[in-house]
């Protein structure tokens, strides 16, 4: 296997020696360099291929956010992240439209190793290397306009709610995934991570969401693309009715709240890479519908055979790349085949898996959306299934999303 090759930037001399101290046990896995401003570290990006590069927020002349940006416009496929000992929101909100991930000082080897490792983990979900660059450089995944303007008359009320303003963001999953990359990243220091944008709003205040939508336009409304077969408010809607189906199951499990919070929000986000493919990839994404359609296939294969992955594989790498919680990008990646997870009892992806079967059934797709009952009988749960769909009855019929 290849050596990783990582760059680490920082303006204090001290900080890059006790960097190359502490990560020396990694010699034979990375080929790490070292820079001590962002000027030297774009003169070494621009001699040398580089994986990954980790950056100090604070630094004279240009700062890590500022750093990443020339990052992102000119090295788009390198994974980017902030290690700063500046801990506050106004550094997160800084750096959140060009860091894949936030690590705060001091963090020890095994949390960055942990942190690289999986980045590069999550790569080897997608086959396609335009693919991979087109994920690396996006900043967010478009909001559907109604929520979106919705959430700006909120927000520029004078008695503007938090909680109101949680539950617009609940909504939509463009709007969702970004905040909770947000709230789940170490500079806030959380003792465990947040699952639903309600508490994630709650904690990040009312001014850090304004300073997101309005300051640096991380928030953005989906465009106008017509992709046949795939309707982003239908994909909504669907995602909407499988994570309250998703909830339903876990708590008829009795799994506990936070796998509950962890299948209604991976319910929610697990179809967010077909968002993601027809807003950035519009007329590859044609060709996926008419491949579909002409092979009469199923659209994952179809996804396979035009892109060389899947929109399971396409959202799990982006949720996965901004630090989402692993529950829910596990659950994202194999809620079509979950027999490939390594997961071995009741967990989101279980809820998602059965929760996306009920939700498509009598829509016209029952072949591509039928339950892996050799999973569910591996887990020792195939005979719960009726249980789950009456569970289910009535969350289908009102598909709402909530959040406490």
């Amino acid at each position: 296997m290849p050596r990783k090759n990582i760059l680490f930037v920082d303006d204090e001399p001290n900080v890059l020696q006790g960097l190359k101290r502490m990560l020396r046990p990694m010699r034979r896995e990375w080929e790490m360099s070292f820079c001590p401003s962002g000027q030297e570290a774009l003169q070494a990006l621009a001699e040398g291929a580089f994986d990954v590069v980790v950056s100090d927020m604070r630094m004279p002349g240009m700062d890590g956010a500022q750093l990443l940006a020339k990052v992102l416009q000119r090295h788009p496929r390198i994974v980017r992240i902030i290690l700063s000992g500046y801990s506050s929101k106004e550094s997160a909100v800084k750096s959140v439209g060009v860091a894949h991930q936030f690590l705060a000082k001091p963090c020890d080897a095994k949390k960055l190793k942990q942190t690289i490792d999986h980045a590069f983990a999550l790569r080897e979900f997608l086959l396609d290397e335009g693919l991979k660059q087109t994920l690396s450089q996006l900043k967010s995944v478009p909001s559907m306009p109604a929520l979106y303007e919705e959430l700006l008359d909120e927000l520029q009320h004078p008695d503007a709610s938090i909680q109101r303003i949680g539950e617009i963001i609940a909504q939509d999953l463009g709007m969702a995934a970004k905040i909770l990359q947000l709230v789940n990243s170490a500079f806030f220091g959380l003792p465990r991570q947040v699952s639903t944008p309600v508490q994630a709003a709650s904690l990040l205040g009312a001014d850090t969401i304004k300073a997101l939508v309005l300051g640096i336009d991380v928030f953005s409304q989906f465009k106008a693309t017509t992709v046949e077969g795939i309707n982003p408010e239908a994909v909504q809607e669907h995602c909407t009715a499988t994570a309250a189906m998703a909830k339903q199951i876990a708590m008829a499990e009795k799994a506990g709240r936070e796998v509950a919070d962890a299948s209604l929000m991976a319910g929610f986000l697990h179809d967010i890479g077909k968002l993601i493919l027809v807003q950035n990839l519009p007329e590859q994404y044609r060709q996926v519908a008419a491949y579909m359609s002409e092979q009469d296939v199923a659209l994952s294969d179809a996804e396979r055979k035009v892109l060389g992955s899947t929109h399971a594989e396409v959202g799990a790498y982006l949720l996965g790349l901004w630090g989402l919680p692993d529950p829910i990008v596990e659950a994202t990646a194999f809620h079509h085949r979950p027999s490939e997870s390594f997961g071995q009892s009741f967990s989101a992806l279980t809820a998602v898996h059965a929760a996306n079967a009920f939700a498509h059934d009598g829509a016209g797709t029952d072949k591509t959306e039928e339950l892996d009952l050799d999973y569910l009988t591996q887990l020792g749960i195939a005979d719960r299934v009726p249980t789950w769909r009456a569970a289910c009855q009535d969350s289908k019929k009102t598909a709402e999303v909530t959040c406490e």
